[in-house]
Order: C-alpha cells, then sequence, then structure tokens
C-alpha cells in the first residue's frame, strides 16, 4: 500500500491517519497482500473482476468494508486487475462509525452495505463512477462522517490520550505509567481501552512495539537482527523473534529473505 498525501475535513482529522492506494493493472496478476498488526483498522473501497477474499478465511469481501484490528496474520488475495483506496483510522474509530463492540472486529472486516443507518450503497455508487483517487478519497471521508453523525457516540478523551501516548512511545512504555497521565484506576483503564479499542492495552503497546520492529527492518541500515530487536525496546533476541512470529507467522531472518 502507498500512502497518498490528500487532505482530509478537519471533523474527520480526529479519526482519520492516512490515505493509503494499491492497484495492479496485470490481466494474469494473482496478487497475495499480507495484513500484519498495526493497531489501526480502516475503511476500504476496492474494484476488481473477481472479488478480493479474506485469507485463510477464504471469505470474499464486498467492495466495500471496515476492516478491525488485527491479531492473527491474514492477507487479501486477489486475481487480475484490481484498485484499492483505504481510510486507515486511528484505533479508537470503528466504535464511533458502527457503535459496535470492537473486538468482533478483530480478525474481521464488516460490510458497509449492510450498515442500516446509513445508505452506504449511494456512497459505493459515487465511488464507482470516477476513476479519481482523489475524488474517491473525499467521498470516503463523506461516508465516516455520516456514519459517526449517524451513531453519535460520546468520546472518552482519556482513552484516546492513551492511544495517543502509546504510539507516541513505539509501545515502550508501562500501563502503571499511562495511569498517572489519564487519571483512571487501572481496572475503569483496561475496561474502558477494550470497549475503544477491541484489545487491551498491553496488547495494543505490543502491537505498536512490532510495527515499529517491523519499519525498523525495511528503513534502517543494521548488521544484526538483534539490533532491531534492541532499538524496539524488546529484552532480548528471543522475546523479539516470537513476537514476530507472532504477528507474521514468519521469523525475522525468513521474511527479510522474502521482501528484499
Amino acid at each position: 500500500m502507498n500512502k497518498i498525501n490528500y487532505e482530509v475535513s478537519n471533523k474527520l482529522k480526529p479519526f482519520v491517519n492516512c490515505i493509503m492506494e494499491g492497484e495492479n493493472n496485470a490481466k494474469n496478476a494473482h496478487t497475495h497482500i499480507p495484513l500484519y498488526a498495526d493497531g489501526y483498522p480502516g475503511i476500504m473501497f476496492q474494484q476488481s473482476s473477481n472479488g478480493f477474499y479474506l485469507l485463510p478465511k477464504k471469505k470474499k469481501l464486498s467492495e466495500l468494508f471496515l476492516y478491525g484490528q488485527t491479531i492473527a496474520p491474514v492477507s487479501l488475495d486477489v486475481q487480475g486487475p484490481y484498485r484499492f483506496i483505504v481510510l486507515q483510522l486511528y484505533p479508537f474509530a470503528s466504535k464511533y462509525l458502527l457503535n459496535i463492540n470492537p473486538r468482533t472486529l478483530n480478525d474481521e472486516c464488516y460490510d458497509l452495505l449492510s450498515t442500516q443507518q446509513v445508505d452506504a450503497s449511494v456512497y459505493l455508487q459515487r465511488l464507482k463512477a470516477t476513476n479519481s483517487l482523489k475524488t474517491q478519497s473525499q467521498i470516503l471521508t463523506e461516508l465516516a462522517a455520516a456514519l459517526i453523525d449517524a451513531h453519535a457516540v460520546p468520546p472518552n478523551d482519556s482513552i484516546q490520550k492513551a492511544i495517543s501516548i502509546i504510539i507516541q512511545q513505539k509501545g515502550q512504555i508501562k500501563i502503571k505509567d499511562i495511569l498517572h497521565q489519564v487519571y483512571l484506576t487501572e481496572r475503569t483503564f483496561e475496561r474502558h481501552f477494550r470497549t475503544e479499542v477491541g484489545l487491551s492495552p498491553k496488547q495494543f503497546a505490543r502491537i505498536i512495539q512490532f510495527q515499529c520492529s517491523l519499519n525498523q527492518l525495511h528503513t534502517s541500515n543494521f548488521d544484526k537482527l538483534t539490533e532491531v530487536g534492541l532499538d524496539s525496546g524488546f529484552a532480548d533476541q528471543s522475546h523479539f523473534i516470537r513476537t514476530f512470529k507472532k504477528y507474521t507467522g514468519q521469523t525475522p531472518s525468513f521474511y527479510l529473505k522474502n521482501q528484499f
């Protein structure tokens, strides 16, 4: 996926992290797109002749869907040409869009055409009527805004602050240190965090830490894999390898061999 630099409205900025797109025009292509845990849900509009499938469930996906937190390694599979655009949302956003328990979306996708509060089919037709990524991104943000207005979930500022702290600290922070900044008891914090994100605070922090190590593999010069693990805050190499394998199904060395 490639990030694209389109501004979203001020109303949506608190919910949208970035916009991404991808495409392949080859008629005989068979594309496998791995989705690793990153802490962010998203709305995806996809166009393809044969449809997108979520593996390993082999579930055919809607043209317009919301995906939740990815925990186990999953992937998108598509044959032939395709094109997609994604609104990557902040971790709490799916709660505000659908007002459902976000845990039900973990490793799962929700068909936005089935939502009752907003007629998503109108937005889908508009999306299919243009090839402009900028226009499509605007339509997706309009859909997100309509869903937020329809559900009117009151914001939980403490949890949003906690999420921001965890991301800023790259997952390398103890929960007790967050509690001092959000003024909640551990039990209340845990309950509210699960309600807003669908994960425990510790799970979310581990995912953010893992993503930082994944980014290190792609962007840093290093002599040994242990350097990546230590720079990402893992206690030792074995802890780094276990965590990496949990979220990708691969060891770091195997991942590198197949990426570069």
